[in-house]
């Protein structure tokens, strides 16, 4: 069910009659030796593999964490189909389906993004109340008195600081949110002159005793934000003229103070720009104009973020904490193969919470396959080979990461230094796909039947090569 999660997602029902060797188009059921398989065995083995999902997880953390190292942390969300699971609630739904009952699930990695657990809650569950349990996986289970964990600003809360890590005796690595950035900013402990001729400083504050704060300036962000702004505030100006447009018409002019008010708030509110305007309604007139005092103060702050940390200068430097601060990034790659480009976690149909854990657990534990096939075919893919290149050419940890000079070739010239053709993960593997294991038999003897494979192509020689097999041989 795993490998059938990495090359073909489907139901519970496809991927039986794909197992299935008498009705089967794939050959995976026939080499695993599994005859005929239909979806109730299926929901049996799922069921397995969610009783063992702590003795896995355990394994998984034995491999790939150590204490002293890095843990990111972060969340998602995914919805289901129907209403009738236990852990199905409406909350804060980050798949742009609104009104869809949904399930919250936090995904623990290694610092190179290889996940090593993952824990489904109920849907209305928030980011930080997520951490209590995964602190206690760590510490508990895990059996890890020291590692950093690192999560987003909205995860690592000063509650959860207070109430989870800190007793914990965890260190921690994570970001201010834009309302404390400003507050240092008007305190006095942040000068954004500091930022004319530099993209990192270090600053203290008596608010945040014993931490670091490292603050950093992306000059590309800054301009993406800006011209983000200008677009939306030039949207909501365009919207906000038809509302006065309509109030002041001469035939069916819109009164009203509340339904003035309710337009305005409606256009307001899609924009996100309510800060932005000063609004005047009265009954029978309004007026609108830009509040630049408010549009200067947040552009002063474009492209700013200040990662904050308890550990030590000297365990991790400066630019070493904004690096771990970013590997979150992988994390969120995890989520958006897990849940749109390889492995369809969503929707989900499972009605049990049981069962809804078990193909969550199911769809990590494809996805820890596809980490490790990643890494063994990058030559293969647009995937970065030479990191240490890529890392030279990058003039700060807080600039846009660069890409190698193998890198760039491969991307543009759309081939490998094997001349092969470049692919994507998806697209390679449905090459692979076409690669056979035949059965055969002779006219003089039916009951005698052989195996037979194609024979591979230059792509799937290559492949086979970098994953190390031999198909001829797989039994």
């Amino acid at each position: 069910m795993i490998v059938a999660r990495l090359i073909a997602p489907a139901s519970k029902l496809a991927t039986a009659r794909m197992l299935d060797p008498a009705t089967a188009a794939s050959s995976l059921g026939d080499i695993l030796g599994l005859g005929a398989v239909d979806e109730d065995e299926l929901y049996a083995a799922l069921d397995w593999l969610g009783e063992r999902q702590s003795a896995i997880e355990t394994a998984l953390a034995r491999k790939h964490l150590r204490n002293g190292t890095l843990v990111l942390y972060d969340v998602s969300s995914s919805y289901l189909e129907g209403r009738r699971c236990e852990l199905a609630k409406l909350g804060y739904n980050r798949d742009g389906k609104h009104g869809k009952l949904q399930i919250v699930y936090g995904l623990l990695c290694a610092r190179d993004g290889c996940p090593v657990a993952i824990e489904v809650f109920a849907g209305d569950t928030g980011d930080p109340t997520t951490l209590a349990a995964q602190i206690d996986k760590i510490k508990t289970r895990f059996g890890l008195t020291h590692v950093v964990l690192v999560g987003d600003r909205g995860m690592i809360t000063q509650a959860r600081l207070d109430g989870d890590i800190t007793p914990a005796g965890l260190d921690w690595i994570t970001a201010l949110r834009a309302p404390a950035i400003r507050a240092l900013v008007d305190a006095g402990a942040l000068q954004l002159s500091l930022f004319d001729e530099r993209d990192m400083a270090a600053i203290t504050s008596p608010d945040y005793p014993g931490e670091r704060l490292i603050v950093c300036r992306n000059g590309e962000l800054a301009r993406e934000r800006r011209r983000k702004r200008l677009d939306l505030l030039a949207a909501t100006e365009r919207d906000l003229a038809a509302i006065a447009a309509a109030v002041a018409r001469a035939k069916r002019p819109l009164r009203g103070k509340d339904a003035i008010g309710l337009k305005v708030g409606a256009v307001v509110n899609r924009h996100k720009m309510a800060k932005h305007f000063e609004l005047d309604i009265g009954e029978a007139s309004f007026t609108f104009r830009r509040n630049s005092a408010a549009i200067a103060a947040e552009a002063a702050l474009d492209g700013f973020y200040v990662v904050r940390t308890n550990l030590p200068k000297k365990l991790l430097d400066d630019a070493a904490t904004v690096g771990a601060y970013k590997s979150l990034a992988k994390v969120e790659r995890a989520f958006r193969s897990l849940k749109t480009i390889d492995l369809h976690l969503r929707p989900i149909f499972h009605w049990s919470a049981s069962r809804v854990r078990a193909h969550v657990l199911l769809c990590m534990l494809a996805y820890h396959v596809e980490h490790h096939m990643r890494a063994r075919l990058a030559p293969m893919l647009y995937d970065e080979t030479d990191h240490d290149a890529a890392a030279a050419k990058r003039t700060s940890i807080v600039a846009k990461a660069q890409r190698s000079d193998a890198a760039i070739a491969k991307q543009t010239t759309a081939r490998t230094e094997d001349n092969l053709p470049v692919h994507s993960l998806r697209t390679l593997l449905a090459d692979l796909g076409t690669y056979c294991r035949l059965h055969a038999t002779t006219a003089l003897n039916e009951k005698y039947v052989f195996t037979l494979h194609t024979r591979p192509t230059p792509t799937q020689q290559r492949a086979f090569e970098l994953l190390g097999i031999n198909p001829d041989r797989t039994q």
